[in-house]
């Protein structure tokens, strides 16, 4: 059987954690950050879980992905 190919647009902007959930960075924190307050920018810092509904399409473009 042929090397299925990644996405790499996907793998650049998705991981998994070490329980097999992927994870994403959050929006809006890239520029026109002087309006924004020191918390909202904080928040957005951090990373956070895929929603469960699109898990399926990011493991799709992600063949190697570890699974859980």
């Amino acid at each position: 059987m042929p090397k299925l190919k990644s996405r790499k647009a996907a793998a650049k902007r998705f991981r998994a954690t070490g329980t097999g959930k992927i994870v994403r960075r959050k929006a809006f924190k890239n520029h026109i950050l002087e309006k924004k307050t020191t918390d909202k920018k904080r928040k957005l810092s951090q990373a956070v879980l895929v929603n469960e509904r699109d898990e399926d399409n990011v493991r799709g473009m992600l063949p190697y992905l570890p699974r859980k």
